[in-house]
């Protein structure tokens, strides 16, 4: 999984590089036509248009990956999604699924708190590490983390017999 996650984050670079340039060079031929587009409308628009510009490439990043552990934590609150969630958002070297869990229980928190906790660390640090990295290679290192932290949990279950589900990364 590791390798794949990193192979497929250079390819990613390499394309999202490959796309700024030509963009870069479509812009500056198409500058002057600008001026002739009509503006947008919504002051909404506008105001989340303008925080998110000001996010540093790291939040960005992270705010896709916050958005997807929201999503899964009020998964979490809905009654009928609990048989779904407990067989492929949980970890448990006992269980039918055990591949997808290792990915998906990377992004389940049973807490607000935990949550909550986790993402404003995940916040406080993303700028340094994405401009370290490039977002691309910090989603495969995120990714490859929570697979590789699911297996220890899976080997250490394996070595003292408590086969109980558990989630997070």
């Amino acid at each position: 999984f590791t390798g794949s996650a990193f192979g497929s984050a250079a390819i990613w670079q390499y394309e999202s590089l490959k796309s700024r340039v030509q963009t870069y060079l479509e812009e500056a031929r198409a500058d002057w036509m600008d001026k002739m587009r009509p503006q947008k409308r919504g002051d909404f628009r506008k105001q989340v248009n303008s925080w998110w510009n000001n996010l540093t490439e790291g939040q960005r990043t992270v705010t896709g990956i916050i958005a997807a552990n929201v999503f899964v934590f009020c998964l979490w609150r809905l009654p009928g999604m609990r048989r779904i969630m407990f067989t492929y958002f949980t970890s448990n070297p006992s269980s039918r699924a055990l591949c997808s869990p290792m990915l998906l229980s990377t992004f389940s928190h049973f807490s607000l708190f935990h949550m909550a906790a986790n993402m404003y660390v995940l916040w406080s640090f993303s700028s340094s590490i994405v401009s370290l990295l490039g977002c691309e290679q910090f989603i495969a290192v995120y990714l490859s983390a929570g697979v590789i932290s699911t297996f220890v949990s899976y080997v250490a279950k394996m070595a003292t017999g408590r086969f109980e589900p558990s989630l997070g990364a």
